[in-house]
């Protein structure tokens, strides 16, 4: 079960996508494989318009956002610091780039003996340890091996499972939430699997296949996979936090007490199914397209407004890139060039200086360095062609 990192990350997932996910919009649309939409080329405008809003963007986190010690927003913790260093790290930055060098060598300091890698006495083990796997493996793979290695040891080791007399029955099998004795929440076990593909798991993997039990009960939708008492009541297809401990949505409930789904973690849900190997024509996958193909939105955090926008548009690319869709056609029948509609729309919010920060501070959002951090996250997915 455990496995030694190998490669890098995006090959694997690429891999993944193309064997297993390569055919869903056309299935949604019920077309013919090869009719899906072609995506248009990109102007020299829009190439240029990408280039110049990641560069501000870059220089902002390198210059302004960044301590001496290496650190971004040191007192949330070194989980910011590591999305800033893979957010460069992603935009073809090196162990070269002073910025990175230093956002490492402020990482390695949190390496813990038990292997994960998290500040002293924090509550936030997995979201960190998760987080800093990602970072490590984008950077030097050979030279982080054995760190890699024992971080994905104890993620697996806090994961809500068997370790800790709970039964699959349970709600919270499967699941992680930010440390050993937090309940387990969608958002935590996306940032597992992810961390776990990371590291070189196939999906196959027994941890990843017992976070996918958690996954599947987030989803609004009955199943053999999904015998909650909650999908009954709000059966959309959406995703939304927790069935753990009397079910959670950060976005409420519904007027027959369904948990409301929402987009953040719709697409959470979407992309760690796909990492997890489940395939186009699986009812889950099929279920959490539609509904976002109904709430397609740019403007807010569909469900949530201006609450997390930013976390949603980092998975909302995400997703989107792993499904292989370049045109999504929303319920209406238009057409969407995500990628560039996107790219505007973080264009048109970049602040003068680079940076980006949510009027609405929930969920820390309110932090320049974190919120351009996963705008950047953002813009790799949409990365145009030979740029």
């Amino acid at each position: 079960m455990r496995q030694a990192a190998r490669g890098k990350r995006w090959l694997g997932i690429v891999s993944l996508v193309v064997v297993l996910v390569g055919g869903v919009l056309q299935a949604q649309q019920s077309a013919p494989v090869g009719q899906q939409p072609a995506v248009p080329p990109w102007s020299a405008e829009e190439v240029q318009l990408w280039d110049q809003t990641r560069t501000k963007a870059l220089a902002y986190l390198a210059a302004k956002g960044q301590a001496e010690d290496g650190s971004f927003s040191k007192e949330a913790g070194p989980a910011v610091t590591a999305l800033c260093a893979y957010a460069m790290l992603r935009h073809g930055r090196t162990t070269a780039d002073p910025a990175v060098a230093k956002a490492l060598q402020y990482l390695e300091g949190f390496i813990q003996p038990d292997g994960g890698i998290y500040a002293p006495g924090t509550y936030y083990q997995n979201y960190e340890t998760a987080l800093a796997l990602l970072c490590f493996q984008a950077a030097d793979s050979v030279k982080y091996r054995e760190v890699i290695r024992k971080a994905d040891s104890f993620l697996k080791r806090i994961q809500w499972d068997e370790s800790e007399q709970i039964e699959p029955s349970d709600f919270r099998y499967g699941g992680a939430g930010y440390g050993r004795s937090a309940r387990p929440d969608l958002s935590n076990t996306s940032f597992l699997i992810e961390a776990l593909r990371a590291a070189g798991n196939p999906a196959e993997d027994e941890a990843i296949q017992r976070a996918l039990v958690f996954v599947s009960r987030c989803q609004n939708l009955e199943s053999p996979f999904n015998t909650t008492p909650f999908a009954a009541k709000n059966p959309d297809g959406g995703f939304y936090y927790t069935p753990a401990a009397g079910g959670q949505s950060q976005a409420g409930t519904t007027e027959t007490g369904g948990l409301r789904s929402y987009a953040s973690m719709t697409y959470a849900g979407l992309k760690s199914m796909i990492y997890a190997g489940v395939g186009p024509d699986d009812p889950r996958v099929k279920a959490a397209f539609e509904w976002a193909r109904k709430h397609y939105d740019l403007t807010t955090n569909p469900g949530m407004g201006s609450a997390g926008l930013y976390y949603y548009y980092h998975t909302f690319a995400k997703a989107l890139d792993a499904m292989g869709v370049g045109i999504l056609v929303d319920a209406s029948g238009e057409r969407h060039d995500w990628r560039k509609e996107l790219l505007q729309e973080l264009a048109r919010r970049q602040r003068p200086d680079g940076s980006w920060v949510n009027e609405n501070p929930r969920w820390l959002e309110g932090d320049a360095n974190l919120v351009t951090a996963y705008a950047l996250l953002a813009l790799a997915y949409c990365r145009p062609p030979n740029p």
